[in-house]
């Protein structure tokens, strides 16, 4: 029997969807059955093995749906292998220095919900379109000088999908080694 994964995710404006969506196709064509579903949309983590949980990042947080999925689900999360992705301008540039502060943009999900550990972190550029922003978000972007277009880098969402997958399934997953 296949394992049924889930990719939940949080998303504004599209960018976060695309990634969960080609996560979820990696992890389909490795004989997976999955399904990339808005965290607002789940409510329900028996069917699953193993969760994906996902978030654009505004304001440096995860948004507050995912980090909602989470403590509503966090007794289930810490049963069951998780892996947990992020997607923000700031891996725009895949430096050493950005994915620290990325990883940092998870911090208070870590604070939150200890007991909830998961295997390993994605850490993914997105995209920006101005004309999909709110007007007051947009002016903050601009102010801060970001740069409008789409940034995801598809080799390496592929590339961490295809390298998670046996750490979600579930004969083969090891807490000692969740990257957190």
């Amino acid at each position: 029997m296949k394992n049924r994964l889930l990719i939940a995710y949080g998303s504004r404006c599209g960018s976060t969807g695309g990634v969960a969506e080609a996560i979820g196709q990696v992890l389909s064509m490795a004989g997976a059955a999955v399904d990339v579903r808005l965290v607002k949309d789940v409510n329900d983590l028996s069917p699953y093995q193993g969760v994906i949980v996902g978030s654009a990042i505004r304001m440096g947080k995860w948004l507050p749906e995912a980090v909602e999925f989470v403590k509503t689900q966090q007794d289930t999360l810490s049963r069951v292998p998780v892996a947990y992705f992020a997607v923000c301008l700031t891996m725009k540039e895949d430096t050493v220095e950005n994915r620290r502060k990325a990883l940092g943009f998870l911090d208070p999900v870590h604070k939150q919900f200890p007991q909830v550990k998961p295997v390993d972190i994605g850490l993914f550029a997105g995209a920006v379109d101005y004309r999909k922003l709110s007007l007051a978000y947009s002016l903050i972007l601009k102010v801060k000088g970001a740069p409008e277009g789409d940034f995801r880098n598809w080799e390496a969402i592929r590339t961490w999908a295809a390298g998670v997958r046996p750490a979600l399934d579930g004969g083969r997953w090891d807490r000692t080694k969740a990257n957190n």
